[in-house]
């Protein structure tokens, strides 16, 4: 029997996770979508599969016939919106699938750690530059020491909706600490862009950790181990790819950082794209799609978890 979940949020991100539940989750079952504008077109599309519908918020969720068969909420709405959406939800001992940057709970980057943060009963998916990135980042961390990890998300302007102008600054927080924390960094840095290029750009991931004096051997391992790690992302996000092999350069003199006394060499360049699969957004925004891909291998996982 598969595991009920609710989507609060009937946006982009929203709608795009609602269809891939509904058309590609063997374990999931959509049992709600939740919003509170009774013309959005993501209400209207969940109607029309079949998917029950409030307009009314998490109070209409909580009114819903078969509301206590629900295990897992997933919340595509903002980060002030998730806050309140959590207290009202928390009584009920519902699991929280954050796509938010309000970070209530553990960061989650399923390639990177998400067996050690599944008891807790909010999980947060960072954010889109974090889900891209985050993962090279932990790769390199593996095999050296990362003082410094700086990212740059490109995503096309027409690809960012509400939810994500009003989350900018919460944006370059949330990524720049989960850099640290699941990354591994021992300082992390994040920027974002919105491209307004016609036609628009997929979206484009820069990652540049320094590290001190590898070898050879470090060199390769480190390149190696991007490289699995771009697999490992890809089995749920099958858009996301290399645009180049590794590259790791000298910097001119030994640089101190902006963490203290650790001081590198050399710096980790990792160039990363990644195409939405088209399920209900366009292929360019990639953007979107690694959010809701990365949330549904994180609730497909949790309802493993508790069977």
């Amino acid at each position: 029997m598969r595991t009920k979940v609710a989507v609060i949020g009937p946006g982009n991100i929203g709608t795009d996770l609602m269809i891939k539940l509904v058309r590609l989750s063997e374990r999931l079952e959509m049992a709600a979508m939740v919003g509170i504008d009774p013309a959005s077109d993501g209400l209207a599309r969940a109607a029309r599969l079949g998917v029950p519908t409030t307009a009314d918020g998490v109070d209409g969720l909580i009114a819903m016939d078969g509301f206590a068969d629900i295990e897992i909420v997933l919340d595509a709405t903002s980060a002030r919106s998730h806050v309140v959406n959590d207290a009202k939800l928390s009584p009920y001992g519902k699991t929280m699938v954050d796509l938010t940057p309000a970070a209530i709970g553990p960061y989650v980057v399923p390639a990177v750690n998400l067996d050690s943060v599944l008891p807790a009963r909010n999980l947060n998916m960072v954010t889109c530059g974090g889900q891209a990135t985050i993962p090279i980042v932990a790769a390199v961390s593996r095999v050296a020491p990362v003082p410094y990890a700086e990212i740059v998300a490109s995503i096309a302007s027409r690809s960012a909706g509400p939810g994500t102008r009003a989350n900018i600054d919460e944006f370059t927080a949330t990524t720049a600490h989960a850099i640290e924390k699941v990354g591994g960094a021992a300082r992390g840095k994040a920027i974002i862009v919105l491209n307004p290029a016609e036609p628009p750009l997929i979206m484009r991931d820069t990652v540049l950790c320094l590290v001190d004096a590898p070898g050879e051997a470090t060199r390769a391992r480190i390149g190696h181990a991007v490289e699995e790690m771009v697999e490992a992302v890809a089995g749920y996000v099958p858009g996301y790819r290399l645009r180049q092999r590794v590259q790791i350069t000298a910097v001119p003199q030994r640089l101190p950082t902006l963490t203290g006394d650790a001081a590198v060499t050399h710096q980790v360049s990792v160039f990363l794209e990644v195409a939405g699969a088209g399920h209900y957004l366009p292929a360019y925004a990639g953007n979107l799609d690694i959010m809701t891909s990365a949330a549904v291998a994180a609730a497909e996982r949790i309802a493993e978890a508790n069977r």
